[in-house]
């Protein structure tokens, strides 16, 4: 108590010229409308930029929990969007429905010939071998591999995938391939000579599998030539994806592939 008496004793004068200078200053603002007008602008806006700036510091720790929430509502609006135009391509009502499941790439090549993802989902989240993963911009791969946590992907840039896939265009299908030489495209084989190509032409899934949907997008033809007996064509497919820059990406269950996996053996 004594040094605080001590404080204001010694910087009297000090403090006397700071009550005085605040007291005029107001006496200033409240006797003139423009000092007044002024005053309060300024007060407004050192106020809203208070706000502004820890608005700013809880929308960043927000951030994560927005991007989560604004998957899963992707990830929603995705699988109804995917079923409803199953069904309304589907001959009869019994269209096989898919599930989606949102995850993230926690690892990711593109340089081996044999290249595979990390997705941050396994056996926990019923994640299972032979799930198609996609983004919304198209394919990306299959689930070769899954732990409790974990999920790895064979990359559609990997020399062993081979994927069902056609010309959204004319319907033509083959097989999807990657020769493993540019990350930014693959390679659509076994497409007769006869059809007529055209480059930027679509190309899709064909729905010939029980690990995706028809019309998932894949690409766009960049060129194409005759194979050595000339009567197939290798065509050089564009991706959609960016495949060095994937983050987040839907993992497809077919509900029905048990069953379309018994009966598959049976026929065979």
């Amino acid at each position: 108590m004594q040094q605080l008496l001590n404080f204001f004793f010694k910087n009297r004068t000090f403090l006397l010229f700071l009550m005085l200078f605040s007291f005029s200053i107001g006496l200033t603002i409240t006797s003139h409308d423009y000092h007044k007008s002024r005053f309060l602008n300024s007060s407004a806006l050192m106020s809203g930029s208070i706000h502004a700036f820890f608005s700013k510091i809880g929308n960043y720790f927000n951030l994560k929990e927005e991007n989560f929430l604004l998957l899963d509502e992707n990830n929603r609006l995705k699988a109804l969007n995917l079923n409803r135009s199953i069904q309304s391509t589907a001959v009869s009502n019994d269209a096989v429905n898919y599930q989606l499941t949102p995850a993230s790439v926690i690892k990711n090549s593109y340089v081996f010939p044999q290249n595979y993802l990390t997705l941050n989902k396994g056996e926990g989240d019923l994640i299972k071998e032979d799930m198609g993963v996609i983004t919304s911009n198209g394919l990306v791969g299959i689930i070769d591999q899954t732990s409790s946590k974990y999920a790895r992907v064979i990359s559609i840039l990997n020399t062993k995938s081979k994927i069902n896939a056609k010309l959204k265009k004319s319907n033509h299908f083959g097989t999807l391939e990657w020769n493993g030489e540019n990350h930014r495209s693959v390679q659509l084989h076994d497409i007769q000579d006869l059809v007529k190509l055209a480059k930027g032409d679509t190309v899709v899934t064909s729905g010939y599998s029980s690990v995706f949907p028809e019309n998932i997008p894949i690409g766009r033809i960049e060129s194409f030539q005759l194979n050595d007996t000339k009567d197939l064509y290798i065509i050089n497919v564009s991706l959609f994806n960016d495949m060095t820059n994937l983050r987040h990406v839907h993992i497809i269950e077919n509900l029905d592939f048990e069953e379309l996996k018994t009966l598959k053996e049976k026929n065979e």
